[in-house]
């Protein structure tokens, strides 16, 4: 395992567990940097002494072949481990050339020693002095707030809001300075795979041209330098567009930090101060708590930052109560009591402010949960995989490929946005379709062309290769061999929606023809993977982690263009599901193989339940009002539901949802984007090929008609029983475990997309649509 992803939400929480990753990214640094200077001075000796040549070399051969590169993530691309090998690759060359030791080395300083003593001062030192700054603020910080909380409520309220104002500066500083810490840490783990390398290669071409008796050696060993340059540039490139992506979430975090907090497993967790009672005193103990709704459960774990990040013993009990505590009652500010079931007494503990004590209050008494939505609106854009999104894709292809095909920088080279606008906004409105000629030269740039490609393709509501399987296609590219690579991916793909397949495979045919002409337009394959991944394959929640993931998919699109014939024109070996597959064919029995981890819903979405205004859900709909008014009564658009999960049609409906949506003919409103896909709903919506809807999830098997043609009352679920048609084990503490032929009541569509919520043994939870059959 490499070393793993410093999330900028850690910082604010500042955990343990946070502490102990950056300490491990702190102890990869050092270790680097002595390497580095061991290595300087190695070469420093070869150059000085031609005399102790063998001994030098060996030496400088045995510290490469020894360290062993650690990168950020659970796996590492091609050219990542290329070069990683590549540090073992010139140990071997050195051994060999210590037998042909007759020649001098020249220009060593310039192209070795100079650059890794710049990478070790401009990098890791820049890194060194960040480092000391963060525990500077770390001890500055953590003083201030302790002393603050020791203020007496009986102080003046100016004096209090005095003191507050000023601990919640210190505060901020410190998050910044964490912030950008990480930020650093973590671009110098990243700049190492280049800067650090290149220098090595410069140096090793210099020995080539002086050692006569290696020149066969050299021959042999020309493959692979070309193959690292091109990993360099590869990882340089990549690099270069991560550091961008993750230097602009960092100034989203210091902008709104609220806005990207990690969605945590636990409803309330943080930094509280702890009264511990002993004769006569009473000390305040520093604890990182968390709490969990569900159980009830509490743990504390005493840490403090100052302390060099001790972690004490964890102790867990399960709440029974949870007081706020009157000023009056105790010296101390932002306290409450909190009673254990199997604990006696009362345990007080401090809030690090007011707002905080709400926090928890309001997790400790059961009220709803404050989660923060990593996404405001599901739904990207008003684009639709319909016949309008076709004709307007293949309009756009055929001009680029008539007109455009040559030109340099195709697809990377952007347009004027508001040329682009123009252009979709004509395209997608009925009335002015007709009239645009997209092969005009004259009208139409070819930059413009492919810009509202690349923009029509991020306006539809989800990626086009699926949030539900974008884990997947990341765990394929990641498999070391390549024929295993293109043969899940080729059975991932054919387990997307029919009408997501049919438009990436005229995209990638495109694509392709686009990559047969890379000697004019200069775009390569993995040129086309950078610019393509992030589009067809962006996450639904925005990390760090995630960012790191870009390199991945880039493969996948890479192994797509390449084999996009085999992939889009033939079945996979083994494929479990036919294309016409029906409903009743998906009634097999227990014995059967359950489908793979990557067909089940991937994320759960921790929304907090509001209640939407009529103009708000009239205009979430504005796009397909008239076809759903036919369908669902007037009464369920027009007034206040909790959430658009209730909305519940039957296959039929929703088919003829589909046919009849209109589409909106103006860019200019974001906010009046549709939510409903015009995909083709599957005949067989417990398929494991059955799409996600972004905002509802449509039930496991046909409801009556019925259920969807009152015309008295808004739609309702409909609680109905579920036989489990395979064993599943939970891996989130909402979810349910059982085996087949379980039998769930209760059952009804969930607000997660791809879950039904059903009771098992009296327990709630949530269910695998594609796991169950309805009785």
């Amino acid at each position: 395992m490499g070393l793993p992803a410093l999330e900028f939400s850690d910082c604010y929480l500042d955990s343990p567990q946070f502490r102990e990753r950056l300490k491990s990214h702190e102890l990869e640094l050092d270790k680097t940097n002595k390497f580095i200077k061991e290595l300087i001075k190695d070469g420093k000796a070869l150059v000085q002494s031609l005399n102790n040549m063998s001994s030098a070399k060996r030496k400088f051969a045995e510290s490469l072949n020894e360290f062993k590169f650690q990168c950020i993530g659970d796996a590492e691309t091609d050219d990542e481990i290329c070069i990683a090998r590549s540090l073992q690759e010139f140990a071997g060359v050195l051994k060999n050339l210590e037998d042909e030791r007759t020649r001098m080395i020249e220009n060593a300083s310039d192209v070795l020693i100079t650059p890794l003593e710049r990478f070790r001062k401009e990098q890791i030192g820049a890194a060194k002095e960040a480092r000391k700054k963060y525990d500077k603020e770390t001890e500055k910080y953590c003083s201030v707030l302790e002393k603050h909380l020791n203020l007496s409520s009986k102080k003046k309220e100016s004096h209090l809001l005095e003191a507050d104002t000023q601990v919640d500066h210190v505060r901020q500083h410190f998050y910044e300075v964490s912030l950008e810490y990480v930020f650093k840490v973590q671009e110098v783990q990243e700049r190492k795979m280049f800067e650090f390398v290149e220098p090595l290669l410069a140096f090793l071409q210099g020995l080539f041209t002086f050692y006569h008796h290696g020149y066969e050696l050299a021959k042999d060993f020309s493959h692979f330098k070309t193959e690292l340059t091109i990993s360099i540039q590869n990882t340089r490139n990549r690099f270069e567009g991560t550091r961008s992506e993750v230097e602009c979430l960092m100034k989203k975090m210091k902008e709104n930090p609220d806005e990207h907090k990690t969605i945590s497993p636990h409803t309330m967790q943080g930094y509280l101060f702890v009264q511990e009672k002993r004769s006569f005193v009473s000390t305040w103990v520093k604890h990182y708590c968390t709490y969990q709704r569900e159980p009830k459960r509490v743990t504390i774990v005493l840490f403090d930052q100052k302390s060099g990040g001790k972690v004490g013993e964890e102790e867990t009990f399960i709440l029974k109560s949870c007081t706020r505590r009157k000023s009056d009652s105790i010296e101390k500010r932002f306290c409450f009591d909190v009673e254990a079931v199997d604990r006696p007494g009362v345990i007080t503990m401090q809030a690090l402010s007011e707002e905080d004590r709400r926090l928890w209050m309001e997790a400790m008494d059961g009220r709803e949960p404050v989660y923060n939505l990593n996404r405001d609106n599901q739904s990207e854009g008003t684009a639709q995989l319909d016949s309008i999104g076709f004709n307007i894709i293949k309009k756009f292809i055929h001009a680029v490929e008539t007109r455009g095909i040559n030109e340099q920088g195709l697809y990377r080279i952007a347009g004027v946005s508001s040329r682009v606008q123009k252009l979709l906004g004509l395209l997608m409105d009925s009335k002015t379709s007709p009239e645009v000629d997209v092969d005009s030269a004259a009208e139409w740039e070819i930059k413009t062309v492919t810009s509202a490609l690349k923009h029509y393709l991020r306006m539809l509501p989800g990626p086009l290769m699926t949030y539900q399987f974008q884990r997947s296609f990341i765990k394929a590219a990641k498999l070391d061999n390549q024929e295993a690579r293109i043969s899940e991916i080729h059975s991932i793909i054919h387990r997307l929606p029919e009408k997501n397949r049919q438009m990436l495979d005229l995209l990638m045919k495109h694509l392709a023809n686009v990559a047969n002409n890379h000697q004019e337009n200069l775009m390569t394959v993995a040129n086309l993977g950078v610019v393509f991944g992030p589009t067809l394959l962006r996450p639904q929640e925005e990390t760090v982690a995630a960012i790191m993931d870009i390199k991945f998919q880039n493969i996948v699109v890479e192994i797509l263009i390449e084999n996009h014939e085999k992939i889009f024109n033939s079945v996979p070996e083994s494929a479990a599901v036919q294309p016409n597959l029906q409903l009743n064919s998906r009634r097999r029995s227990a014995e059967c193989k359950p489908p793979s981890c990557s067909e089940r819903p991937l994320t759960l979405f921790h929304t907090t339940p509001t209640i939407d205004k009529p103009e708000k859900r009239n205009r979430v709909l504005n796009s397909s009002a008239e076809s759903i008014l036919t369908n669902i009564s007037v009464n369920s658009i027009s007034t206040p539901q909790p959430n658009l999960n209730s909305l519940i049609c039957s296959d039929s409906d929703l088919e003829t949802v589909v046919a009849k949506q209109s589409r909106p003919n103006s860019l200019l409103n974001p906010k009046s984007r549709s939510s409903i896909p015009t995909s083709p709903v599957s005949l067989s919506p417990t398929s494991p090929r059955s799409p996600s809807w972004p905002m509802f999830s449509a039930p496991s098997s046909p409801v009556p008609a019925s259920s969807t043609s009152s015309d008295s009352s808004p739609v309702s679920p409909t609680l109905r029983k579920a036989r489990a048609l395979y064993a599943c084990k939970a891996e989130h503490g909402s979810e349910l475990s059982f085996i087949a032929g379980t039998i769930f009541d209760n059952v009804h569509p969930s607000r997660e997309p791809g879950w039904l919520e059903g009771m098992l043994e009296g327990k709630t939870g949530l269910i695998p649509e594609n796991y169950v059959e309805f009785l």
